[in-house]
C-alpha cells in the first residue's frame, strides 16, 4: 500500500500559508517553514511497518497547485492524508473533491484540531473517507492503514469513516499510547532540510524540531483558554528525558544539526528537567548544539537558569499574550504581569535569550488595555530583557474555550462559519473601542519596536560574531515581511 502525507498548495495573494505544526495559523510574505512532528512520526510508523510512503509537503517545496495535482495523480497513493486548520478547512473541501476526480479510488484522510472539533462536518461537506481525531494520528493512521489491509480487525477509537452510504465514527479518541514507544524519525524519508534553514527559531542552522511530549502540562481549568490544541491532547504526556537527548544525539551526529527546537506546547520542568540537562552535558551535546523550546512563565526555579544555561539552552519562547492581569486572569494563563518582567530580567542575566508571543483584539480590552500590552513589550524590548518578539491578532478556533465564549456572548464580527476569515488577516472578534484597522495598525506598531533606536543599540552592543550580525540581519527581514503580513507595506 502507498500512502501519501501531503500538505497541498494553497495559493493566495495573502501569502504562504504557515500550516504544518502550528497552534495559529497565518499567511506570510517572508515564509517560514515548521517541521511537521507528529506526522513525521506517522510517516516513520508506516514506512518501518512495511508501507511505501510519499511524504509531499508542497507548501515547503513551492510547487503550484496545478504540479502538485499532477504529481500526486502520477503518484497515485492509495491513502492520502492533509493536514487542516480553520482557515484552509473549506479548501481542503475543494481539493478533495478536485484528488476524488483524479483519483476516484484513493481514500483521503483529514487530521487536525479543526477536524476534532467538528468532524461531522468535513465528512458532511466533502467527499473524504476518514476523519482521524485526536492528535494521536500517527497511531491511528497506522491503525487505518493496518485494518485497510486487513493487518487489523477493527479501527481504534477516534475514527470517523463512511459505511452504506452512513457516516459512523468509533466514539472519543484515547490518548493511551506510551510516547517512549515512538521511533527515531527518519528525518531523511521526511525531507527534514526542507525545514533546516528558513526559520526564526534557529540562531545557527541547519536546524530541526522535536517534540519531547504532547502538549502542554499547563492544564489548570482546562489550559489557556484561546488554545486549540487542548481539543488534540486533553491529557499531557512526555517521553523519557533519555529518548530525547538520544534523539538530539542522532541529529548532531547523523545531519550536524547546530540548533534544535523542542515544539512542546511547555517543556517540563522540575525534575524532568534537570535530567535532561545533566544528560545534555553528561554526553557533550551541550557543545555541540543550541537548544530551545517553548516555556511558561513561573515553571522556573532560579537553580535551573545557569544549569539549563550550561546544558545548552539558548532561547525560550514565552506566551506573554497580555500587558493587562485582568486579561491574562480571563485567559487563564496561571502568570501575573510583574512575574513576567522580573522573570524576563533574570533569564536575560543568565545568558538565555528570551522569545515572547503577544496578541492584540480580544473583546472585552479597550483601546487603553490594548496599549499597555504594546507598553510592556517596548519595556522588555528596550530594557533588553527580551530578545525578539511575535505579535498576532487573537483567534478563537473551534474547540476552544474562547471560541464557545465567543459563540455564547456574540463577539464574532461575522458568521462563525465563514471560516477563510479566522486567518489573521483582519480581527475576528469584536472590541469595545478599536475598528479592526486600529487594531490592526497596533500590530504594526508593537513590530516597529524592533526599529526603535532603544532596541537597536541594545542588540548592537551584545553582537560578538558575523554569525550574530547575519542573524540579526535575517530577523530585520522577517520584520519588515511581518509588516506586510499585517497589510501595511510602508
Amino acid at each position: 500500500m502507498k500512502i501519501s502525507i501531503s500538505y497541498p498548495s494553497i495559493e493566495s495573494e495573502k501569502g504562504v500559508p504557515l500550516l504544518s505544526q502550528n497552534r495559529q495559523f497565518q499567511y506570510f510574505k517572508s515564509p517560514t517553514y515548521i517541521y511537521p512532528v507528529v506526522p513525521a512520526y506517522a510517516a516513520t510508523m508506516l514506512n518501518n511497518s512495511g508501507y511505501q510512503v510519499l511524504w509531499d509537503d508542497a507548501i515547503a517545496e513551492e510547487k503550484s497547485y496545478k504540479q502538485w495535482l499532477n504529481d500526486i495523480e502520477r503518484a497515485s497513493p492509495d491513502v492520502i492524508m492533509f493536514e487542516s486548520k480553520t482557515p484552509v478547512i473549506k479548501k481542503h473541501w475543494l481539493i478533495i473533491g478536485d484528488v476524488k476526480k483524479a483519483l476516484p479510488q484513493s481514500k483521503i484522510v483529514l487530521v487536525g484540531d479543526h477536524v476534532t472539533a467538528l468532524p461531522q462536518e468535513s465528512m458532511e461537506q466533502s467527499q473524504v473517507d476518514f476523519v482521524l481525531t485526536g492528535g494521536d494520528y500517527d497511531f491511528l493512521l497506522l491503525n487505518l492503514a493496518d485494518f485497510l489491509t486487513g493487518k487489523a480487525k477493527n479501527f481504534e477509537p477516534g475514527v470517523w469513516y463512511r459505511e452504506n452510504g452512513q457516516i459512523k465514527n468509533t466514539g472519543q479518541f484515547q490518548l493511551k499510547q506510551s510516547l517512549d514507544n515512538l521511533p527515531l524519525i527518519d528525518r531523511d524519508l521526511t525531507k527534514w532540510r526542507l525545514y533546516s534553514e528558513r526559520n526564526g527559531n534557529f540562531k545557527v542552522t541547519p536546524g530541526a524540531y522535536t517534540m519531547a511530549g504532547r502538549d502542554c502540562w499547563w492544564r489548570k481549568d482546562g489550559g489557556c483558554t484561546f488554545c486549540s490544541w487542548p481539543t488534540l491532547y486533553p491529557t499531557f504526556r512526555a517521553m523519557k528525558p533519555e529518548k530525547l537527548v538520544d534523539e538530539i544525539g542522532s541529529l548532531i551526529e547523523r545531519y550536524g544539526v547546530k540548533s534544535v527546537f523542542d515544539d512542546i506546547g511547555c517543556f517540563p520542568a522540575g525534575e524532568w528537567l534537570k535530567r535532561f540537562c545533566n544528560l545534555m552535558i553528561d554526553r557533550g551535546y551541550n557543545r555541540l548544539t543550541q537548544f530551545s523550546a517553548n516555556m511558561r512563565f513561573g515553571a522556573l526555579k532560579k537553580e535551573d537558569y545557569p544549569l539549563m544555561k550550561k546544558a545548552g539552552f539558548k532561547m525560550l519562547l514565552f506566551g506573554v499574550e497580555s500587558g493587562n492581569q485582568a486579561t491574562l486572569d480571563r485567559l487563564n494563563k496561571g502568570t501575573t504581569v510583574n512575574g513576567i518582567l522580573s522573570e524576563s530580567k533574570v533569564l536575560r542575566q543568565e545568558g538565555i535569550e528570551p522569545h515572547i508571543t503577544i496578541m492584540v483584539g480580544y473583546p472585552w480590552e479597550t483601546k487603553k488595555e490594548a496599549l499597555n500590552t504594546l507598553n510592556l513589550a517596548k519595556t522588555l524590548m528596550q530594557k533588553g530583557w527580551v530578545s525578539t518578539l511575535q505579535s498576532t491578532i487573537v483567534i478563537p478556533y473551534p474547540g476552544s474555550k474562547l471560541y464557545a465564549q465567543a459563540l455564547q456572548n456574540g463577539w464574532l464580527r461575522f458568521d462563525p462559519k465563514d471560516y477563510d476569515r479566522f486567518d489573521m488577516k483582519e480581527p475576528v472578534m469584536t472590541t469595545p473601542d478599536m475598528t479592526p484597522e486600529e487594531l490592526m495598525a497596533l500590530c504594526d506598531e508593537i513590530y516597529k519596536i524592533f526599529l526603535t533606536p532603544k532596541y537597536m543599540l541594545k542588540q548592537l552592543v551584545r553582537i560578538r560574531s558575523v554569525r550574530d550580525v547575519k542573524y540579526s540581519v535575517k530577523g530585520l527581514a522577517k520584520v519588515l515581511g511581518h509588516l506586510k503580513d499585517f497589510g501595511r507595506d510602508k
